[in-house]
């Protein structure tokens, strides 16, 4: 993992690495949508194309101790944490040499030794297990801080209030990042919530901060810095919000324009704007290396062994 913005004295991360991380997600996330139909990768996959830029900016920002809990739109997080990206393919395929021995699929990565410490397939399972961690850290006195990266959608589920809650009684280093895309597979956010997240978090006395646009990579990291900090310094949990774009279906590999529920002008202005794609110059030089390293993995998950029918019920409570 690495060093950025969560602590004073902490240097903050440089554009270019912020770019290069973000792009990093977006062509290992093509090369997905790439494979996809030819049924090699055996379990469905919630792409983060267009979610790229603030995953990168969060986890340069956050110090090493510090642990990342999100949804099965995990992709991102994974790879700008540190995590592997060989075993990544290898658990896309089924393989044994996946992170979780091909059983647990694209919705359920997780790289405890980068500090992510594991996604779900289930809308919100894993608010409850950043707010208990963030628990931890404080009983033991720790400064440490627990991030909860979710979707707009899951903020209207009962444990949402539930971890909002609990964590301003006790005050816990506990920030729940909200990637507000306006969708909830096909439901647009004002068809769904009769709420502001701001009014709601502050109804908990919660501090709230937004990051009003997901593709600004300094701005994002800058603007969660001071959020991150607080917490660590004692200050209770956060609700950070951040608008951004998700430019393909909820799951799966191909588009949804032409589902009728989000106008094609929508994603085109956020496209029109999107650094991996205006900031051509810089994405042509980094690209190559990047490409180097996502045919190496996708080799590895290629050559590695299916798992033997006697591992079918290891690791089964």
């Amino acid at each position: 993992m690495q060093a950025g913005r969560g602590g004073a004295g902490v240097t903050a991360p440089s554009y270019r690495e912020l770019f290069r991380q973000a792009l990093r997600v977006r062509l290992a996330e093509l090369k997905v949508a790439e494979i996809y139909p030819s049924d090699k990768i055996q379990s469905p996959v919630h792409l983060s194309l267009g979610q790229e830029h603030h995953a990168a900016a969060l986890a340069a920002s956050l110090l090493p101790g510090d642990q990342v809990y999100t949804t099965y739109r995990s992709h991102a997080l994974y790879l700008a944490q540190g995590g592997d990206m060989k075993k990544m393919f290898a658990e896309l395929y089924g393989r044994a040499g996946g992170i979780s021995g091909g059983k647990a699929g694209s919705m359920h990565l997780c790289a405890p030794e980068a500090g992510l410490m594991g996604s779900s397939a289930i809308v919100g399972a894993t608010l409850p297990h950043a707010m208990g961690a963030a628990y931890a850290f404080k009983l033991k006195n720790e400064p440490r801080v627990a991030v909860s990266v979710t979707g707009d959608g899951s903020t209207e589920e009962g444990v949402f209030s539930e971890c909002l809650n609990f964590s301003s009684l006790k005050k816990l280093p506990v920030v729940f990042v909200v990637e507000n895309n306006g969708l909830a597979i096909h439901a647009r956010i004002e068809n769904r919530q009769a709420y502001r997240l701001e009014a709601l978090a502050g109804a908990y006395g919660i501090r709230y901060a937004m990051a009003p646009d997901g593709f600004d990579l300094e701005g994002v990291a800058a603007a969660f810095a001071p959020v991150l900090a607080a917490s660590r310094a004692g200050e209770g949990p956060a609700v950070f919000e951040i608008k951004t774009c998700r430019y393909l279906q909820h799951v799966g590999v191909d588009g949804d324009l032409d589902k009728g529920y989000r106008c094609p002008r929508e994603v085109g202005d956020w496209r029109c704007r999107d650094p991996l794609e205006t900031d051509a110059a810089l994405a042509d030089e980094l690209r190559p290396e990047i490409e180097r390293e996502i045919d190496e993995a996708v080799a590895f998950a290629e050559a590695s062994p299916v798992p033997p029918a006697s591992d079918t019920f290891k690791d089964v409570i």
